[in-house]
């Protein structure tokens, strides 16, 4: 192993490091803005249940299935979305995404009164407009990633991902608190509203300011080389070489443990607070931030170390460590937090827990990387369809579980989903790269294996 160690150093630090352009932190800026608005748009679902399910109707079983629906629109469209910024570019990919999703945020709000109600029923039009929001919601992580491997060294990248994706804490934060006082001074529905309006005041910006490539912000007069973007070439998905490279699918694997836990955050915490801990509605609405606090600090950090580990103990080392020791410290936290009598230890104890969960999202994105630039978008996209499919199922089963054996159960089988996650990452290994891999510039068909 040592010897692995040290080839994997020296190819680590063989490879150039370009001066990175100083517009990277524009485009990072950018992206964590952008992740802020994807999570107020999922998030805020959780909060205006509260007032959702009983004005329309609807049982904690059937919001479970509403959960459920975006989270399968989108776990589908990973791929794809991964695909279509690997071809297109992040600026034109993100820009169409946000419009998309911020249209049918909106349309949250009165689907129970439209035309889909008459044919589907509430619950089906909440269904469909949901799986249609996570359709283009689903674009955006993988398109997040290809923007942070165009534009950021290897040595960068980790760090880079973790702090675009420390958005999810930002946004999930402030979400409760201002969807709980929205929804009991304005209604739910203008909660769906406001943040449609950011979401496209968002797009604008994003459309007017960045560039696919560090190449697109030289001064005028000097011409770009494309060498390095390939949104102008056709791009093949390596299906073949997917299937043959065994860390992939290993951390496919652990990235859908990861995914069930943190979608009970993303669902149900909310309301775990008020219905099990028993706090107020406004109550709930502060303290269901804190655990999207700690991921807003420990998910860039998690990447930092990452990329600090993998300068001076190779890639294998420097990734394996932060996914490991994140993936199994949740476990302990939120076990620990399921089973506290004291509401506010519960809640200090989980919230630690979501926090050491995101630490090891750094070490899986800078993965997809580290295993093929060129598919960074479509690779990562398969990666978080893993961990969305473990998220389609956790917000169903999550209440199941809890009304058979009670909560402190569910989420201990929620830990052991984590502690599992973590451990598969001893047969992760991203410097090993994708096995044979296709040749990246192809005309056939994108999706053709």
């Amino acid at each position: 192993m040592s010897g692995n160690g040290t080839v994997q150093r020296l190819l680590f630090h063989s490879q150039p490091f370009p001066a990175p352009s100083p517009q990277r932190w524009l485009i990072l800026g950018l992206l964590f803005a952008v992740s802020i608005v994807t999570y107020i748009d999922r998030v805020n679902i959780s909060v205006t249940a509260r007032q959702m399910m009983p004005a329309l109707g609807l049982t904690n079983q059937q919001m479970g299935f509403v959960f459920s629906s975006f989270v399968i629109g989108y776990a589908l469209f990973q791929i794809p979305g991964g695909w279509l910024a690997d071809r297109w570019g992040a600026r034109l990919v993100l820009t169409i995404g946000l419009l998309w999703w911020s249209g049918f945020t909106a349309f949250t709000a009165i689907a129970a009164t439209s035309g889909l109600a008459s044919l589907l029923g509430v619950l089906g039009a909440l269904i469909l407009v949901r799986f249609l929001l996570g359709m283009g919601e689903a674009v955006a992580l993988p398109t997040f990633n290809r923007a942070v491997t165009d534009w950021l060294p290897v040595h960068e990248r980790g760090m880079g991902i973790g702090l675009t994706i420390g958005g999810i804490g930002v946004g999930s934060a402030i979400t409760p608190p201002l969807t709980a006082w929205i929804m009991v001074n304005y209604g739910w529905q203008t909660a769906f509203y406001l943040s449609a309006a950011l979401g496209i005041g968002l797009a604008v910006c994003w459309w007017n300011m960045a560039r696919d490539h560090p190449d697109g912000h030289l001064p005028s007069g000097k011409q770009p080389t494309l060498s390095d973007n390939q949104a102008t070439q056709p791009i093949r998905i390596p299906w073949k070489s997917w299937r043959q490279t065994p860390s992939v699918w290993w951390l496919v694997l652990s990235y859908t443990c990861l995914g069930y836990v943190a979608y009970i955050y993303l669902s149900w915490f909310y309301l775990y607070l008020v219905d099990v801990r028993g706090f107020t509605v406004l109550q709930s609405g502060l303290y269901a931030a804190a655990p999207f606090l700690a991921i807003f600090v420990f998910c860039p950090l998690g990447g930092w170390v990452t990329d600090q580990l993998a300068v001076r103990k190779g890639l294998l080392r420097g990734r394996r460590l932060v996914g490991l020791t994140g993936m199994v410290l949740a476990a302990v936290f939120i076990g620990g937090g399921g089973t506290i009598d004291s509401p506010y230890w519960a809640i200090a104890a989980l919230s630690i827990g979501a926090g050491w969960l995101y630490f090891s999202v750094g070490a899986y994105w800078a993965s997809t990387s580290d295993l093929s630039k060129t598919h960074a978008g479509s690779l990562s996209g398969l990666m978080n369809m893993g961990a969305n499919l473990g998220g389609a199922i956790s917000p169903s089963l999550t209440p199941w579980i809890a009304e058979q054996w009670g909560w402190p159960f569910s989420l201990s089988v929620a830990a052991l989903i984590a502690f599992a996650g973590g451990l598969i990452w001893l047969w992760i290994n991203p410097a090993s790269g994708l096995e044979q891999d296709a040749t990246p510039n192809s005309h056939s068909l994108p999706f053709q294996s």
